[in-house]
């Protein structure tokens, strides 16, 4: 059983998921001095002080920590993706790949709306990348148990762009907790953010999972930006192929002799996912060495 979990943050007051039930406490000042602020995810010493009030007053050591949203400690990231109003861009879905990989977390893909749109494009890209892709619907329940399953014993984010069901895959998954559902707007194809804060909500048997407020939150731009020699490591696809082209210093983009570029014509590795890598590398290739983790 995980004890001393911070569960959820919230106008400064900590709440603890203990063997005794959820304590609220405040951080001990000293975090404030050293810059580390605790964040959802973390697991904590706590203490009751003199006034009856809780209060952190050690974190433990972190697996990982994201900036925006602000959680620790994930194990899984859920992208919940549909490709019916709004159509989930594949890139975004890459984005999250690399920060995942890079922060040694599994990723799911969870292709929602599968009444309306199976979205088999989508989930054949991530198929064969290698991911774990699960086709879902909230509104009959496809791909539910099979994604409870998945996420068993662990902490995992679930994050997507607005509009394509991920609350309402938690309402499934949490029934009673009814987080809020927003529309999606037929003009912008875009839903409303509904969240506003991050909470981690206990599904039974050591599990739980983060809702975070929106994928605007997951924002590339606020990660370390991977160094554009290390990217090739976080795309899962291109690890077979790395160390097998005719240089040494191979970036796969025009050079002779890649072995990714080969696998790429080959079908073994999908346009989509290449093209991602190769955006990607030209967004690493902006920054200076100093500015790169």
């Amino acid at each position: 059983m995980r004890e001393n979990v911070i569960i959820k943050a919230l106008s400064g007051f900590y709440y603890v998921q203990t063997a005794d039930g959820v304590l609220e406490c405040k951080a001990r000042g000293r975090f404030r001095m050293d810059g580390t602020s605790p964040l959802v995810g973390d697991k904590v010493q706590c203490s009751i002080d003199a006034h009856g009030k809780g209060r952190i007053d050690k974190l433990e050591e972190r697996k990982n920590f994201f900036i925006r949203p602000s959680v620790a400690n994930i194990d899984c990231l859920v992208f919940i993706a549909a490709n019916t109003n709004p159509v989930t861009d594949p890139f975004l879905i890459d984005r999250v790949s690399v920060i995942a990989e890079d922060a040694d977390c599994e990723l799911i893909v969870c292709v929602n709306k599968t009444d309306i749109d199976e979205g088999k494009e989508l989930c054949n890209i991530f198929e064969l990348a290698g991911y774990k892709v699960i086709p879902v619907s909230a509104k009959t329940g496809e791909g539910v148990e099979e994604l409870r399953n998945e996420i068993k014993g662990k902490i995992s984010a679930f994050t997507g762009n607005s509009g394509v069901g991920k609350s309402s895959i938690l309402n499934v998954l949490l029934p009673g907790v009814n987080i809020p559902v927003g529309e999606v707007s037929e003009k912008l194809g875009r839903g409303r953010h509904t969240t506003r804060h991050v909470e981690l909500y206990s599904l039974g048997e050591d599990t739980y999972v983060v809702d975070t407020p929106g994928f605007a939150s997951f924002d590339i731009e606020m990660m370390n930006v991977i160094p554009k020699e290390e990217l090739q490591y976080d795309f899962i696809d291109f690890r077979p192929y790395i160390g097998k082209c005719r240089f040494n210093n191979c970036a796969h983009l025009k050079e002779p002799g890649c072995a990714v570029r080969e696998a790429l014509e080959k079908g073994e590795i999908s346009q989509s996912r290449y093209d991602s890598y190769v955006r990607l590398y030209e967004l690493s290739a902006q920054h200076k060495s100093w500015e790169l983790k």
